[in-house]
């Protein structure tokens, strides 16, 4: 911990050690920094300071009469009476910081707040577009749409600095709301390892949870335009289990998938380097899963994958970027298959081997430098 070089917070609402995002932020830091990360949870990283905020999720009484007073127009109210803001508030109170990194919409005006009574530099980490985070839903539209808008219109010309995920992102913030952002994607550390021989029959695999939006039973689906030469592994965390049977019941006949058992975060690579394909269409059903570029596409160039998507701009910009894949021709099944079935064994050796490349540069360490200078920028 490097004391004379700034103090620096990092909060976020989320367990530290299970956000592979924040974690990397602490990570990138640490060296440089005295960090103090306040969270859920512990990332029990060494020379890291932790301060748990308390104080849990709001009661369903206190949901829904936010709800009302949402729609009266009194967001500054709610989000300041939140159990979790309240709870931050008091715990990080007394604590002087050169600079003050929040994570997504939740913690910026408590980042603006206690930057402003100290002094210190505030570096906001967007991650998703907030104004539009679940516009698929009414629900989202009718109570919450107006409300982020309004906390982004106040909070975000305070700012000093701020980064997104991606470019479409960015540009919809300087769009709506005149600031700039950074790009640090969510690219996870470079593995070591080469792109494996072809297998035959030839092999697919999709990782990640049961979220419902993402409609994953296209994967299933899919399986029935494929030719016989396909099979498909699916690694899916049961975070819904009822969703989580669906899927299973949609698959049961199809020997051609199969499901694993999940695998630690760090292993996740390694683990699907022993495949050919990563297979990914998510449905754009909203402006953040339209412009998605999640952990999953680089986690599959870093296990020297080829990579199957349907036509996600900021996906597609990645693959044909490194020419490490194929990007469906429209957002449905049919097109999916057409360029899958179309490839050789040939075909999918030269995507692995141009993963093998990108990997390289489509890595934690490539977002680290730009990290570190985005803060070295804001506190000098």
């Amino acid at each position: 911990m490097q004391t004379d070089k700034g103090r620096i917070l990092i909060v976020a609402f989320t367990d530290l050690g299970r956000d592979p995002r924040v974690y990397r932020q602490i990570q990138f830091l640490q060296e440089a920094y005295a960090v103090t990360a306040a969270g859920l949870g512990d990332p029990q990283i060494e020379g890291v300071r932790y301060i748990p905020i308390p104080g849990g999720r709001n009661p369903f009484w206190k949901r829904n009469w936010d709800r009302l007073l949402l729609k009266a127009g009194s967001f500054e109210r709610v989000y300041w009476s939140s159990r979790m803001v309240r709870a931050a508030k008091e715990v990080l109170g007394d604590e002087e910081f050169d600079l003050i990194l929040g994570n997504d919409m939740f913690t910026l005006p408590l980042a603006v707040q206690l930057g402003g009574r100290r002094n210190a530099k505030v570096v906001l980490d967007a991650h998703e577009y907030f104004p539009r985070l679940y516009d698929h839903l009414w629900s989202f539209r009718f109570f919450y749409q107006k409300y982020w808008d309004t906390i982004c219109r106040d909070y975000l010309p305070r700012l000093d600095g701020m980064v997104t995920v991606c470019e479409g992102i960015a540009e919809e913030y300087q769009r709506n709301y005149g600031v700039e952002c950074g790009i640090i994607t969510n690219a996870p550390f470079r593995e070591d390892c080469q792109p494996s021989p072809i297998h035959e029959p030839i092999r697919m695999i999709h990782h990640g949870s049961t979220i419902p939006s993402r409609r994953l039973e296209n994967l299933i689906q899919l399986m029935d335009y494929l030719d016989d030469r396909f099979t498909l592994d699916l690694i899916i965390i049961q975070n819904i289990k009822s969703y989580y049977n669906k899927l299973r019941a949609l698959s049961d006949g199809n020997s051609r998938i199969t499901f694993r058992d999940p695998v630690p975060l760090s292993q996740i690579a390694i683990t699907m380097n022993q495949y050919d394909i990563g297979l990914y269409p998510l449905p754009p059903i909203c402006f953040n899963q339209h412009m998605a570029l999640p952990n999953k596409i680089f986690e599959f160039i870093q296990a020297r994958l080829a990579v199957a998507i349907w036509p996600s701009p900021e996906m597609a910009r990645v693959v044909r970027e490194h020419e490490c894949g194929v990007v469906a021709d429209d957002f449905t099944l049919e097109a999916m298959a057409a360029k899958l079935n179309s490839l050789s064994l040939e075909d999918i050796m030269r995507y692995k081997q141009n993963a093998h490349l990108a990997a390289t540069v489509c890595c934690a360490e490539t977002n680290r430098e730009i990290f570190l200078q985005t803060v070295k920028q804001v506190l000098s």
